[in-house]
């Protein structure tokens, strides 16, 4: 990975408006690549998704996990 390809990444995280992505926003946050049902899907089978929170009976990622998640999924 390119050090150009970490900063995308960490400017997601700082860029956005706060420190959780509720699940219908992971699709703007992540620019269109993945989309919450997606993660939600994931988490439903068992495989590794960012950490999140469940604040109610709705779900929220914490945007520094759901970037360093992105990145570690990203090719270069």
């Amino acid at each position: 990975m390119t050090d150009h390809q970490q900063d995308i990444f960490s400017a997601m995280a700082d860029k956005w408006p706060s420190n959780l992505v509720a699940t219908p926003e992971v699709k703007k946050f992540s620019g269109g690549t993945i989309d919450g049902k997606t993660l939600a899907n994931m988490r439903s089978l068992g495989k590794p998704v960012p950490e999140s929170v469940k604040v109610g009976s709705k779900r929220a990622y914490l945007a520094g996990s759901l970037a360093a998640w992105l990145r570690s999924r990203s090719e270069g």
